[in-house]
């Protein structure tokens, strides 16, 4: 007698373990789930087998090759296209012979006595004899009902909790005559049970029935997959384990390298060749593959590890599946229920929260804390939040799912019955993004203020005056046409905070969202001539006088973004003579690369020059940043450009003040400043540090170095529409042109490097760093920043959200800068090791 494997199934339920490999060598017990059922049949004499294979069928017939070395004699039918069960035993039939056979799936895990079903089919002279085994549980399978005599009376696949006649399910296991072949057609796709029995059974063939006794699982889902492992560990069903049992249920193969000081707890399972420290913990239902490493201090319970992957000290395992060649580095945490696919490295510290999936050839970083499954992006990120807010690709990283999920973590951190403004840039992307959204604040009982389409200053300010509890900015991100930005705001209309930010994480973690009660369901509203009244407000708090009477011309881009609704309006009521380009609107281009932005500023240059106009102001999509060019047609750039504006604002300031820039920015500001008698406050490079630093009395402006203005008397957010008109009013009262103030600022020479340094070493990089300033001059604004005696200065600043310290230095010249900054890089090199 014959039989029949089948084999050839994706197994796609069980991504990522069968993305690069098909389900029947899924290890259990660290061996191949189709190994298991090899065996099985050689204990009951079915040594001739016919292995039907269709996905990655390649890799099955690597690994078994003809059978010789389990005493069997295998083939192979390949399916060229998926048949289903009954369309691929027809397709092996030129290798079954003309006598009863046996048909059984190769990635189910059973030790039912196939002799007792064989006998029972011979003795009721059947066609065919389907194995079922009881359940407590049937949804998920087909039943089989039975007449007294035994006979098949019914198929019901899938059924419902109403249709649920019976608990015995069929199991795929079947004896059949070569004479039921004749009923299935060449190359048809067809089954067993949903197609051939019914037809079968309605011509009155003699189909049976046998109720076996044993284990039977189909491995069809994660949990199952790890509940197959645990039984065989608990002698559940009868499997060859490959090791010899050391102690009371802990199994160790030939090779191990177990540390006497390590602890291991029964059930569990050591592979051949596994390298275990002193230190280590293995606990029960733990099955460690072949060749895996597990440093000291590591901890694996209820966890599955497959062949040739380094489990690092200090880790957490708990009820998860490591695939092959992973790496798994110190410190990290891998919760109940995620999966990582194979060729994957779970960098120091990072935590992967439960039933969280990461797809093969992934790397998680660093201190990331996941939770949501890594599938096509390449990386898992620390942190939820970023410079930008939170950046991703569109339907890849940032999904509606995702953003509904996140949408919902904010609401929760909200009041019941307060409002939030939504606004978006003019792409596709962000208004489908935008509409899930809204779907989930209202579902939390927050009522939501939609500005549609609408430049971010305007949607900030509205947001600071309207007396909402937050809002939601969606845009395309800069220089990256295929990514989105969320950009989460705080009442004042600015970037939430860290701390609000970690808020909205941990309820996103945990998934503890609120949901609104019937009649609590937010209202949808969009207020009209918004754009009207921020003009309005904007001309009434930014001081214009003397800008009709100095008759300037302008010349202004829009940035074909959103910033074109609005400069018409404004620039009509500004009382300058204005040429205005790319006010155009295309929601197919919402953003621009570098190069596109570049070769746009040099057009304006081109236009100010040709035109004899006093400047040039070029606006970015969002109506956010400002470039800025000179009277001579010369661009300045962004880091020169805010010591402009520092000059000029601070020229025109008869009381002093203070003007507001990030730790990061040169220290010319201070010089350029202190010409007028004004001051300069430090900030931190945090996302809301100037929307913070603008409410302090004194203060005349805030810059970022980027192109980001802070004007106070209008906003505590980064405005371009505020820091023109603040600029065309200076320029107006002053009667100073653009290249006279930028010749007169001294030349500033700043480095800055990118240093990489794991999360575990950034506490360490921060306490050299201040060992090594050595009782010279120490500023902590943000980060460490050292002052030479000759005035230079250095500056190391762990990245929050990458695993890099940014080191700035700035000297009196650029080969100074440079040396002071490979120094002190050199420290955070050897710190971090």
């Amino acid at each position: 007698m014959r039989a029949v494997v089948m084999a050839g199934g994706e197994g796609t339920r069980l991504r990522p373990m069968t993305t690069s490999m098909p389900k029947p060598l899924l290890p259990v017990v660290n061996r191949p789930i189709m190994e298991h059922v090899l065996r099985l049949l050689r204990r009951h004499e079915l040594n001739e087998t016919v292995v039907t294979v269709h996905f990655l069928g390649s890799m099955v017939r690597s690994y078994f090759g003809d059978g010789e070395d389990l005493g069997m004699d295998l083939t192979y039918a390949t399916e060229e296209k998926p048949l289903g069960t009954a369309g691929s035993v027809k397709n092996a039939a030129a290798a079954l012979s003309d006598d009863t056979f046996v048909v059984i799936s190769g990635d189910a895990l059973t030790d039912i006595d196939l002799t007792a079903l064989v006998e029972h089919h011979r003795s009721t002279g059947a066609l065919a004899t389907v194995c079922l085994t009881r359940v407590p549980d049937p949804l998920e399978f087909g039943i089989t009902i039975l007449g007294e005599d035994g006979r098949v009376e019914r198929f019901l696949e899938k059924p419902t909790w109403g249709q649920v006649f019976s608990d015995t399910i069929n199991t795929g296991i079947y004896v059949m005559e070569p004479e039921i072949l004749d009923h299935v057609g060449e190359a048809e796709n067809v089954d067993w049970s949903s197609d051939v029995f019914p037809r079968l059974l309605a011509k009155g063939a003699p189909l049976y029935g046998y109720v076996a006794e044993g284990y039977w699982e189909d491995v069809g889902t994660h949990r199952s997959y790890l509940k197959a492992n645990y039984d065989a560990l608990d002698g559940q069903l009868q499997i060859d384990i490959d090791g010899f049992e050391v102690s009371n249920g802990v199994w160790v193969g030939e090779g191990a390298d177990v540390d006497p000081d390590a602890i291991l707890k029964g059930p569990t399972y050591v592979g051949a060749y596994a390298k275990l420290e002193g230190g280590a913990e293995v606990r029960d239902h733990t099955v460690v593959g072949d060749n895996v490493v597990v440093r000291s201090g590591a901890f694996l319970h209820r966890a599955v590890v497959h062949d040739n992957a380094y489990i690092g000290g200090h880790t957490n395992l708990r009820g998860c599946v490591v695939g092959k060649n992973t790496d798994v580095m110190r410190g990290a945490r891998i919760e109940d229920g995620a999966v990582v696919g194979d060729d994957c490295v779970i960098e120091e510290e990072a935590v992967l929260h439960p039933e969280i999936k990461v797809y093969p050839s992934k790397t998680i970083e660093a201190g990331a804390v996941v939770n949501q499954s890594v599938i096509w992006e390449s990386q898992g990120r620390q942190a939820l939040f970023g410079a930008r807010g939170l950046s991703g690709i569109v339907n890849v990283e940032i999904t509606p799912e995702l953003v509904v999920r996140l949408a919902s973590a904010f609401a929760t951190t909200l009041r019941k019955g307060s409002t939030v403004l939504t606004a978006r840039d003019t792409s596709r992307s962000a208004r489908a993004l935008k509409r899930a959204a809204i779907a989930a604040f209202t579902s939390s009982a927050l009522n939501v203020c939609d500005l549609e389409v609408a430049p971010n200053p305007v949607a900030r300010l509205e947001t600071a005056r309207s007396s909402v509890g937050g809002g939601l900015l969606i845009r395309t991100t800069p220089n990256r046409p295929d990514s989105v930005d969320l950009i989460f705001l705080d009442e004042r209309g600015a970037d939430l905070s860290l701390v609000a930010q970690r808020k909205v994480e941990r309820v996103l973690g945990r998934q503890e969202f609120r949901r609104a009660f019937p009649g609590e369901i937010g209202d949808l509203s969009f207020p009209s001539r918004v754009a009207e009244n921020y003009v309005h407000d904007l001309l009434q708090n930014v001081d214009t006088s003397n800008v009709a009477e100095a008759r300037l011309k302008v010349v202004v881009d829009a940035g074909r973004g959103t910033a074109g609704q609005l400069l018409p309006n404004l620039l009509g009521r500004l009382d300058i003579d204005a040429f205005l380009v790319n006010a155009g609107l295309d929601d197919r281009s919402p953003t621009e690369t570098t190069e596109q932005r570049t070769a746009a500023v040099a057009n304006l240059a081109e236009l100010v020059a040709s035109s004899r106009a006093a400047l040039g102001v070029r606006f970015d999509p969002l109506g956010e940043r400002i470039s800025l060019v000179d009277e001579t047609g010369n661009v300045i750039a962004d880091e020169r450009a805010l010591l402009v504006f520092v000059d000029l604002v601070a020229a025109e300031a008869p009381g002093g003040g203070h003007v507001a820039v990030p730790v990061t920015t040169t220290r010319v500001a201070e010089q350029v400043a202190a010409y007028h008698g004004v001051g300069i406050r430090w900030t931190t490079t945090a996302p809301d540090a100037l929307a913070t630093a603008s409410a302090a009395d004194g203060l005349l402006l805030a810059g970022d170095g980027r192109g980001g203005f802070i004007v106070p008397e209008f906003s505590n957010a980064v405005d371009g529409f505020a820091a023109f008109v603040r600029l065309v009013g200076v320029v107006a009262r002053t009667g100073l042109r653009l290249s006279e103030i930028n010749a007169r600022i001294p030349r500033a020479h700043v480095v800055h490097l990118a240093v990489p340094t794991p999360w575990a070493s950034k506490g360490a990089v921060m306490r050299a760093a201040v060992e090594a300033a050595d009782g010279r001059s120490l500023d902590t604004t943000d980060g460490v920043r050292v002052v030479e005696n000759d005035g230079s200065w250095a500056l190391v600043l762990p990245d929050p959200t990458e695993a890099v310290t940014r080191v700035w230095a700035e000297a009196a010249s650029t080969e100074r800068a440079t040396a002071l900054a490979h120094r002190w890089a050199d420290l955070v090199t050897r710190a971090g090791r």
